[in-house]
């Protein structure tokens, strides 16, 4: 996951930084006006510098507006302005090159990563917002993170990775940590197997140190042109495990349940928040007529689902909740006749391999690291999540026969002692 994204004593976001200071004594325009390419890529690291001094994990540029950090999933902004179009098209054009600004000006939008000494490597996305010029930055890891250092179910999760075959999906929204919790499975299979591990990403992120296993890492765009026709080509690379960076469309889960079927394990992420709704994400790929068979190759060969949120700590940074499903008979029987309500049923009671939503935090809410109301937010059941909650303060019961006309019911102060709550909880809003 994410590491601690708070920012470091003495390093304050409004201290005063010129665009002169960050492009390290030489002069910059914030007009319209072009700029030399390396005085603009200049700007760009000193922007990215502070990224890494403050630990951000994004920076935000848009033409002509406020830079900004993102910390602890809050927006910080820097002092200055982002230049014009001119100039931040001219900056993009020597970061990303003349063949992926082509693809940016057909399509408005396009992936890169970028490798800077003594910065460390980055994820690009530059778009395109009201006509002009924008990038989100990503910082990516120096180096694989351990799966017992994620906050995750790693017993579980290692297990999977370990698996012969069979597909793996890892899913939430954007900026969630589903590619870090991938990197951290591929890291353990190279630490403890002996297998050919193919990636496919867009684009290829952190660079893998070889170790018991064979990683080889292809960007689409460069190496093969889409997901679907790398991995059909992957299937005649001897592979053991195949990696897709992400399922985007019926082509590419197609391929990926072929090489499922074919004896491989393939683990990929999807942009959905929980297992039921992966279920009909998948469905939704494909017409009406193929549902049937689509539901019997998943129920043949989805292995796992691990679901993931990242929420506010109270000790500073970010803390995963997740949800985890391992497939087993009765789940796979739900999958087969299509009853994702019944899986989430299924995974709220859990046993081994089946953690909710709820359950996990539950447990973040109870050892403190995670505030009442940032957990009701996250839930997808908030008011049965209050239930199982309800001892933890004075007042609670009261809360929960009054309701409120929102999502789920708002606590507050109680009274004068409200500061310290039954069982060491601190809520939020309570001081």
């Amino acid at each position: 996951m994410p590491e601690s994204n708070h920012a470091p004593q003495g390093a304050p976001l409004d201290e005063e930084v010129s665009f002169a200071d960050l492009a390290r004594g030489q002069s910059y325009e914030t007009g319209t006006g072009s700029i030399p390419a390396p005085a603009g890529r200049q700007v760009l690291e000193g922007w990215l510098a502070q990224m890494v001094e403050h630990q951000a994990s994004d920076l935000i540029l848009r033409a002509g507006s406020r830079p900004s950090l993102r910390l602890a999933g809050s927006i910080r902004f820097l002092p200055g302005r982002v230049p014009g179009p001119g100039p931040l098209t001219e900056i993009m054009m020597a970061i990303l090159g003349a063949e992926r600004m082509a693809d940016w000006s057909s399509s408005g939008a396009v992936d890169a990563a970028i490798q800077l000494d003594g910065l460390g490597r980055f994820r690009i996305n530059a778009y395109k917002q009201m006509g002009e010029p924008a990038l989100v930055i990503r910082r990516i890891g120096s180096s694989a993170p351990d799966l017992t250092q994620l906050n995750l179910p790693h017993a579980e999760l290692a297990e999977l990775a370990m698996r012969r075959r069979g597909l793996v999906l890892v899913t939430g929204v954007a900026g969630s940590g589903k590619s870090t919790t991938l990197a951290a499975m591929i890291e353990h299979m190279n630490r403890h197997g002996e297998r050919h591990v193919i990636t496919l990403e867009d684009p290829v992120e952190l660079l893998y140190q070889e170790q018991r296993c064979v990683i080889s890492q292809r960007e689409v765009g460069s190496d093969t042109p889409t997901f679907a026709e790398g991995l059909r080509h992957a299937l005649r690379q001897s592979p053991d495990v195949i990696l897709i960076g992400e399922v985007r469309d019926a082509a590419t889960i197609e391929a990926a349940l072929e090489a499922a079927e074919t004896g491989h394990l393939v683990l990929s992420t999807l942009h959905t928040v929980n297992a039921a709704q992966t279920l009909d994400r998948i469905l939704g790929f494909f017409p009406d007529s193929a549902g049937e068979q689509v539901r019997a190759r998943l129920a043949e060969n989805l292995a796992g689902v691990l679901g993931q949120r990242l929420l506010p700590c109270d000790a500073g940074g970010q803390v995963p909740a997740y949800e985890l499903m391992v497939t087993n008979p009765y789940l796979r029987q739900c999958i087969l006749e299509g009853e994702p309500s019944e899986m989430a049923r299924t995974i709220a009671a859990g046993g081994p391999g089946l953690t909710s939503y709820n359950h996990c935090l539950e447990g973040l809410v109870r050892s403190r690291q995670v505030e009442l109301d940032e957990a009701l937010a996250a839930s997808d059941r908030p008011e049965e999540l209050l239930l199982s909650l309800r001892g933890i303060r004075s007042g609670l019961e009261r809360t929960l026969r009054m309701g409120e006309d929102e999502g789920h019911p708002q606590v507050g102060p109680s009274g004068p002692d409200h500061g310290s709550e039954p069982g060491g909880l601190r809520l939020s809003g309570s001081e």
